[in-house]
């Protein structure tokens, strides 16, 4: 017997933004499946509008999985998280211990793949870069919708996100954001 999908499923039980008042909860579940759609969308329009050959669901796989060491780290808020380089690597450590468990609650047949989603290949350093991207749109996108529903809580995370964002070296970073990223701080009505 497997134990692996059993700690997956706990992930809709972590909440993100620990630290801040939320007018909307957000789990690392719908938060792996937003940052999965967006980091498709990124590799799309890497290969679309940029030239790129990526593989699109190979990136939508990896950010699929990109949080569930949370299931036995929980979500530990950023200002933490990059306190220092020090509590940076400490953090690093035990992410990897927590996939080396998952992994270890494999059959033997299935885990080198799960492997592969769980620790990205050298080889998929161009891959992982978007799925960090997507990361941190999702951010942001909170943050526009939290600022929409009169949380000014989120409006000094909004501002730095935004220009993290705007000194991305992805093209397709702002591509999406010029795509679709004003919408997100529209009503139902103004979408149309």
């Amino acid at each position: 017997m497997s134990h692996f999908f059993a700690y997956l499923s706990r992930m809709r039980l972590i909440w993100r933004w620990g630290l801040m008042r939320n007018t909307q909860k957000e789990n690392i579940q719908e938060h792996s499946l937003q940052v999965a759609t967006v980091a498709h969308a990124l590799a799309l329009i890497r290969n679309a509008y940029h030239g790129g050959q990526v593989d699109a669901e190979r990136v939508m796989a990896l950010a699929m999985f990109h949080e569930v060491a949370e299931v036995f780290t929980g979500d530990l808020p950023t200002p933490i998280k990059y306190f220092n380089n020090e509590i940076k690597s400490l953090y690093d450590d035990i992410e990897t211990q927590a996939k080396n468990k998952l992994c270890s609650m494999l059959p033997e047949p299935l885990r080198g793949e799960y492997e592969k989603l769980l620790f990205v290949q050298s080889q998929e350093e161009e891959l992982w870069q978007l799925v960090k991207a997507a990361d941190k749109i999702c951010a942001y996108l909170k943050c526009v919708e939290e600022d929409k529903a009169g949380n000014e809580e989120f409006r000094k995370a909004e501002k730095t996100i935004r220009a993290e964002l705007a000194a991305s070296p992805l093209p397709e970073v702002e591509t999406f954001m010029e795509l679709f990223g004003e919408s997100f701080a529209l009503s139902l009505d103004e979408m149309g």
